[in-house]
């Protein structure tokens, strides 16, 4: 088996060491083994995309689009091939990587179609005489680091707008998942773009992404990560007075309430907490229920827990595939423990031995549970949920809030009243009314509040405020 190198400059090249990439569901299979770059690595990338940058930051939107719309038809022609490879690296089922690498390709195709669309004003002037022209250009070098839980599509709502926008690209996947990163690249290194225009390091955050962070040619970084080092990435960026865009984890609320409908009620609730193994930034893990359903809901809830089929993320049927690593997993359990330490019943939350091994666990949740608690105060990241028992809408709404996050909120109910009130006063960058708190499409804009977001948004063309820069031009005839 070979080594799949690093995209530097329109060549492959070694890393300085390699890497396995091992299938959470199974852990006797090497899916590859991939290159490990160092900060002179990311020089050299940084120094390729120097050297690209005039040229591109200066191209047409007609080739953009080509690019673009060459690699979401690639994607979207490969998506099965593509979403196996991503189930079999991250743990996700395989209808969940199918339709993670469909969005990828929906991705680039909406921005191909964006490249057409760069749009500008033209005012008159305060003064005679003098004509006013606004317009949109490159940042000019973006570096872009991405978590391991969307391995395609958070790469591609990042660097399908910078390159859309003419900017040359350094990206720097999760060390848990190079395979569709190296894939997107890949597909890249085919689609006509100049050499140094899109670069591909690999290798560990420390090490890959602290250099990225410290090289003083890029102009804007994106991240998408947790919190902790999401602040230290905005720290060294404003070091160095570069653009910043990240997003950075939730603690996210769905409210149930009385005179919701109970099958919608829960189908949204296992669906936010517990599918991808609950390994989404927009992931439920606090349920707020009013207390004339809650008893009905905890019962539905538990029995719905007991017939998830958790097992290996490629078999038919299965709803829930494994944790992502070891280090994960055993955050989770640490949770479960500290859940029960804090008095909170549990239904579920057992690591499970299956066939094959792997990082399995059966879906938790705890009932009984205060708003003070750990579990509903921290980011757990796996398949864990709390139930959180109020007594009507403005409890719902003041505890859905008390959270020092604010990415996504959910609500079922069947009142036009409170679904109104809660989309108004949810402190929450996205709301759901009757859906999923993870659901969201490819051509709105995605972000959130208090410490989930910082920086313009992310997805559609909204997407244009971190990607350009705006120049205003006076002339006088």
């Amino acid at each position: 088996m070979g080594v799949q190198q690093n995209y530097i400059g329109g060549k492959w090249t070694d890393g300085v060491a390699a890497k396995d990439n091992v299938n959470p569901s199974d852990l006797n299979d090497i899916i590859g083994s991939y290159a490990q770059a160092d900060a002179h690595g990311v020089t050299a990338a940084v120094d390729a995309a120097k050297a690209a940058a005039y040229g591109w930051n200066r191209s047409t939107p007609q080739q953009r689009y080509d690019v673009l719309e060459f690699v979401g038809n690639e994607i979207m022609a490969r998506r099965e091939e593509l979403g196996r490879l991503l189930s079999r690296e991250e743990g996700k089922t395989l209808p969940e990587g199918i339709g993670e690498a469909t969005r990828a390709a929906q991705i680039f195709k909406f921005f191909a179609g964006e490249a057409l669309r760069i749009q500008g004003e033209k005012l008159a002037s305060v003064r005679p005489g003098v004509e006013v022209e606004i317009t949109r250009e490159p940042v000019g070098i973006v570096g872009i680091i991405t978590p391991w839980n969307f391995p395609i599509a958070i790469p591609a709502w990042k660097i399908a707008p910078a390159l859309a926008y003419g900017n040359c690209v350094v990206f720097k996947p999760a060390d848990l998942v190079p395979g569709c990163a190296w894939a997107l690249a890949e597909i890249l290194s085919r689609s006509g773009l100049p050499e140094g225009v899109f670069n591909l390091v690999m290798g560990r955050g420390s090490v890959v992404g602290e250099a990225i962070l410290n090289a003083d040619a890029l102009g804007a970084i994106s991240f998408t990560g947790s919190a902790d080092t999401g602040k230290h990435v905005a720290a060294t960026c404003a070091g160095r007075l570069a653009k910043v865009q990240l997003e950075m984890g939730g603690k996210n609320p769905f409210v149930v309430l009385d005179d919701a409908d109970l099958n919608v009620a829960v189908n949204c609730a296992v669906n936010s907490a517990f599918f991808s193994t609950g390994q989404r930034c927009t992931a439920s893990s606090r349920l707020i229920v009013t207390e004339g359903i809650h008893d009905q809901f905890v019962k539905a809830m538990s029995d719905r827990i007991d017939t998830l089929k958790v097992d290996d993320a490629l078999a038919e049927g299965t709803e829930i595939g494994p944790v992502v690593d070891e280090s994960q997993l055993k955050q989770d359990m640490d949770y479960i423990e500290i859940g029960r330490q804090e008095g909170a019943k549990l239904v579920g939350g057992d690591r499970l031995k299956l066939a094959k091994d792997g990082y399995y666990m059966k879906p938790a949740l705890f009932t009984e549970t205060t708003n003070d608690m750990r579990i509903n105060r921290e980011e757990i990241f796996g398949p864990v949920a709390s139930v959180i028992r109020v007594k009507d809408y403005d409890e719902a709404l003041a505890v859905a809030n008390d959270t020092s996050f604010g990415l996504s909120s959910g609500i079922a109910t069947t009142s036009l009243k409170y679904a109104s009130d809660y989309k108004r006063n949810a402190e929450a960058g996205m709301v759901m009314v009757n859906l999923p708190t993870a659901g969201v499409d490819y051509h709105v804009p995605f972000g959130g509040r208090k410490g989930s977001s910082y920086g313009p948004r992310e997805q559609g063309r909204y997407a244009a405020e971190f990607y350009t820069t705006v120049k205003t031009a006076y002339t006088q005839p």
